[in-house]
Order: C-alpha cells, then structure tokens, then sequence
C-alpha cells in the first residue's frame, strides 16, 4: 500500500533527533506511561543514546511527512552486535523500536510503509534476523507481515 497522496518518507538525520525523541516520547506516553518526570529522564537519556548510535552508523531512522510539513510518524532499527546463533547467519541483529504514528495521521498505512522500508534496508544489507517488542496496538501489523512471538523472557531488578 502506497503513501497518501502528498506524504513522503525519508531517511532521518541527526539533525532530526528532536523530532525522534518527541516520537519517543509521545509512543510511551500513548503506551500509559504518564509520569512526566520519568518521560523527561527517559528522553533527555535517549537523546544521548540515539546520537551516539546514529554517529556509529548503528542506529538508523526513516520519517513519514504529512503534506503540512510536519513528522507524522517515525521508526528506528538499531543494528545491534550479535554473536553467531542458530538462529540467524548475520552479526548483527535488527532492532526495530520506536514505530510512531501521530494520532491524527494513524489508520493510514504509514507505520506498515516505515516497517516496509525498514525490511528492505535489512535485506539489502544481509540483517536476516530482526526483532522488536510489539505494543498491543501494533501487534497486527506486524504478524500481519511474518513477526512471530518468541521466548523473550523479562526481569527487572
């Protein structure tokens, strides 16, 4: 499924990192995080990270523009070191994170367009394992494109 009509995706920059840090944020806050404190830390924190990774070429990011101008929606891949697995011929890993749609541009296709063009990147590239943790809202799209659960387990201390 094509863009709307007057929409376009590019590849982020580093001069575009307030733009993927709002994005962040906003997906967190929609997920029911609401303490504004802790989305403070966590951005100002990722804003740190995500320039340090996309400096290394290990953080790469695509944005989809609405016909006003402004960043409708957003993704990352992080390509992440990965030692050998049996599942997997790559060294690294693909991490997909931050899929973000703003709310008035969402039931529009631009998340699964972001996550097409993020699969492309990986296939041109030899990534041919790719994760990401899926929220109840994108959890469709993404078995709708081949995802499948795995036995990731979680423990916080």
């Amino acid at each position: 499924m094509p863009l709307p009509d007057g929409f376009y995706l590019r590849r982020a920059s580093t001069a575009d990192v307030e733009t993927l840090v709002a994005h962040r944020r906003a997906m967190f806050h929609d997920m029911g995080y609401n303490d504004e404190v802790a989305l403070d830390d966590m951005s100002a924190k990722f804003r740190v990270w995500v320039l340090q990774r996309m400096n290394a070429e290990e953080y790469l990011a695509w944005l989809v523009y609405a016909p006003d101008g402004s960043a409708a929606a957003g993704t990352g891949l992080w390509l992440m070191d990965w030692p050998p697995h049996m599942v997997g011929k790559g060294p690294r890993r693909g991490n997909i994170l931050n899929v973000y749609t703003h709310e008035r541009f969402r039931r529009r296709g631009l998340a699964r367009e972001l996550m097409e063009a993020v699969l492309l990147w990986c296939r041109e590239n030899q990534v041919d394992t790719i994760i990401l943790h899926a929220s109840n809202d994108g959890r469709n799209l993404y078995q709708s494109m081949g995802f499948i659960a795995t036995n990731e387990m979680r423990l916080r201390l």
